[in-house]
């Protein structure tokens, strides 16, 4: 079956998530993805714990259906053989600093007099342009400069990070979403694009209600655990055995939430009616809800709460989730034939269409396992040639 990005060839220069988490996207969606590397090695994910007999398992959670070749891009036939391959490609994707694929004279200009149609997708901290234009971006910082840390974790404890590199997962949809979309826009008027993808930018577009509420009401969000600022009950509470988080979004759940807790009073009462007055009793309310959770186990009160059609969820260790009954009937992870290790597991893509199955065609490479087959069958290089090469340091 035709898969929707199958005539479409992209150089991968990125390296860590944000930009292979991208390229990983339009791999899976079919695009021939070709992971270009230094022949020491530039992907510092590579070298990331925890390892499987040598291979990193951080690097396989972004690298699958790929190729991956090794060029010596400081070296000036290693950049006349990258400008041979952009002929022939769709896509150009890197995350260099500002300004320095330019420096290495591979800048959108010199990309677009060997090819008008390429798409160059540049990823970077904080953008093309502007006074910090030309900082590192990771995401850890970019989550403390762009206000999540600020709004997440306790009143009385520290600015706490999300426990997943959130900005550059998110910023790796961003990426394939720009791309696909300049792809699109190629179609109508047949030129390519430069896109700039910030992370900074992505932090911001990504703090929703808060930047909203701030922007028009002058309102800061503060830290406020695992409570929601402007629902209640809207929080973790302490069961038995686990937290259970219990999301009462509106009156109507609320009402539903009182009757399963047994005090279909707390509905009436003019202290909890409406979420405002609510949101002034918090502590009053919450403490009474709390007290009430205590005395079944966090799968008794789910039980409970869904049959009333109350979102509620334990909170699962990874363990726990990946035994979750839902994930298993999803078929959510798969098996993948890796080279060195046998057979891996990787989580699949979540993108389900009706009449196409998005599958792992390729594991995620080894460094440069593709690079003698690239350039003998798409470059016309000779074994003699490739040898060579290899000598040179240039692959």
């Amino acid at each position: 079956m035709k898969q929707p990005l199958e005539d479409i060839k992209v150089l991968d220069l990125s390296r860590v998530y944000a930009g292979p988490g991208g390229s990983m996207i339009l791999g899976d969606l079919g695009a021939d993805v070709i992971r270009i590397e230094s022949p020491n090695g530039t992907d510092s994910m590579r070298d990331w714990v925890p390892f499987v007999e040598g291979e990193s398992t951080y690097y396989m959670c972004a690298n699958r259906n790929k190729r991956s070749i090794t060029l010596n891009l400081k070296n000036k036939t290693g950049k006349d053989l990258l400008l041979k391959m952009v002929k022939d490609a769709d896509v150009v994707l890197e995350n260099f600093k500002t300004g320095t694929l330019a420096k290495m004279g591979l800048g959108y200009e010199e990309l677009k007099k060997v090819n008008p149609a390429i798409i160059l997708c540049s990823v970077t901290g904080y953008g093309q342009t502007g006074p910090y234009s030309h900082e590192p971006g990771f995401d850890p910082v970019i989550q403390a400069i762009g206000g999540f840390m600020d709004v997440t974790g306790f009143p009385d404890g520290e600015p706490t990070r999300v426990g997943v590199p959130v900005v550059d997962i998110m910023t790796s949809q961003y990426v394939a979403i720009s791309i696909i979309s300049a792809l699109r826009l190629r179609d109508h008027i047949g030129e390519g694009q430069h896109i700039d993808i910030s992370l900074l930018d992505v932090q911001l577009s990504s703090l929703a209600n808060i930047s909203s509420s701030y922007l028009n009401t002058g309102s800061i969000s503060k830290r406020i655990g695992n409570s929601h600022s402007y629902i209640v009950p809207y929080q973790v509470f302490q069961c038995k055995d686990r937290p259970l988080m219990v999301c009462a979004g509106n009156d109507r759940l609320y009402k539903k939430l009182c009757d399963v807790l047994g005090h279909a009073e707390w509905a009436d009462d003019e202290k909890y009616k409406n979420n405002n007055k609510r949101i002034e009793n918090r502590q009053e309310l919450t403490s009474q809800i709390q007290e009430v959770f205590s005395g079944k186990s966090a799968d008794e009160w789910f039980q409970l709460l869904s049959n009333a059609g109350v979102p509620s969820g334990p909170v699962n260790n990874i363990e726990q989730v990946f035994e979750h009954p839902q994930v298993k009937a999803r078929e959510t992870v798969e098996e993948v034939s890796h080279p060195t290790l046998g057979t891996i597991k990787l989580v699949k893509s979540p993108i389900r269409f009706s009449g196409l199955q998005i599958q792992t065609k390729n594991h995620p490479p080894l460094l440069g396992e593709h690079t003698d087959e690239f350039l003998e069958k798409e470059l016309g290089f000779d074994k003699a040639e490739i040898d060579s090469l290899r000598e040179e340091g240039i692959i």
